[in-house]
């Protein structure tokens, strides 16, 4: 197993060891607990990058417990809110979309979950003893505290409309139709209005795909179905979480999430927050990148737009692929992060996928694939 040779960096110069980027927040104001968050779209199977930055979750909240004795734990976000199935009208050119969760439905988004993700996650808890759970956005925006801050921020929608989306200033809200069997939503949310009743209750007005205009009310215990686009909803839940009291959540995100984070920053400042002591903090994992230094996408490459890079493997994009076991995946992985985790330096930067592959040796095909 080799090590890279990393440059120096202002926020590496400034750290002897990379958890230290969160120490003023613990120190600050010590929690009684630290959760950990990693949120990933479960739009198919998981690439390198996405299983880098769950490792690192599990890593950092073993490196925090040890370093600072608070109990830790990884809360795992699968966002079924990603689009399954994307539609026009072709009347008037509106964009719409059907997401995971309405097109499977909670039992079969549990089961991709399952199959796609839970086995890393037991494997990684198991060998560092940090709990983990498990939440779908269907859950998260279901909670009266999500729903109850999302009714709170209405009236603040002027003041953070621009930095949650500065092209059109218009806060993507999807409600998708609740007709049966139906759930479409119009992806660019052109032609949905909200409208606060009270501050516990908000009236939304869309127009789904097949049945027209439609109205969904959505209160803290309501049904509706309340999905933000990302931003948006990065806002939402950062303030959401702020309300448990005692725990300090780390929302652990990949290096390509540094230039987003601004605009939520932005957003929260707009309502007038600027004390950061009451939000979870952050921490920005090393991305994995082509040989060009654009973000390994396996979206483009299974597009066609570009080619698997030279020195990468195909598991990189389909961690299924992996040419051996679960366990042996997880402590290869672990492997990985503690090398990265070993110097500030090899932590705030970005990697080839052909780099990440000569780090450390990688197992010779087996007829049994990850499973």
């Amino acid at each position: 197993m080799s090590h890279p040779v990393s440059p120096n960096t202002v926020l590496a110069n400034a750290l002897t060891h990379a958890e230290d980027v969160l120490a003023p927040r613990i120190l600050s104001c010590p929690p009684e607990r630290i959760v950990l968050v990693v949120g990933t779209q479960i739009n198919g199977a998981p690439h390198l990058g996405t299983s880098l930055v769950q490792t690192l979750a599990f890593a950092m909240a073993a490196r925090l417990g040890d370093r600072f004795g608070f109990p830790t734990e990884v809360l795992f976000g699968a966002l079924d809110n990603a689009p399954y199935v994307l539609g026009a009208d072709f009347l008037t050119g509106h964009a719409y979309q059907r997401a995971y969760a309405q097109a499977l439905g909670e039992k079969a988004v549990g089961a991709l979950v399952d199959a796609l993700y839970q086995p890393l996650f037991t494997a990684l808890s198991r060998r560092l003893g940090i709990p983990h759970r498990i939440e779908t956005y269907t859950q998260q925006q279901a909670s009266e505290t999500y729903r109850r801050t999302w009714l709170q921020l209405l009236p603040y929608t002027d003041a953070v409309r621009w930095w949650l989306d500065p092209s059109s200033g218009t806060p993507h809200l999807r409600v998708p139709c609740p007709q049966p069997s139906c759930g479409w939503a119009e992806k660019h949310a052109e032609r949905t209005t909200v409208r606060l009743v009270d501050y516990e209750e908000a009236l939304v007005s869309a127009v789904c795909l097949h049945h027209g205009p439609y109205e969904v009310t959505i209160t803290p215990t309501s049904e509706g179905y309340l999905d933000l686009a990302t931003l948006y909803r990065n806002l939402v839940k950062e303030l959401s979480l702020a309300e448990d009291e005692g725990t300090l959540y780390v929302m652990v995100k990949g290096g390509d999430w540094v230039f987003g984070s601004n605009l939520v920053d932005d957003a929260l400042r707009a309502v007038g927050l600027t004390d950061r002591s009451r939000l979870p903090a952050r921490l920005f994992c090393p991305q994995i990148v082509t040989d060009t230094g654009a973000k390994l996408s396996k979206s483009l490459i299974r597009d066609g737009h570009t080619a698997l890079p030279e020195g990468a493997e195909p598991w990189m994009l389909d961690t299924r692929q992996w040419p051996g076991t679960v366990t042996e995946y997880a402590d290869w992985l672990l492997s990985m992060a503690d090398i990265l985790l070993s110097d500030p330096r090899h932590f705030f930067r970005s990697y080839s996928a052909a780099e990440f592959g000569r780090l450390t040796a990688i197992p010779s095909p087996r007829s049994a694939p990850l499973s």
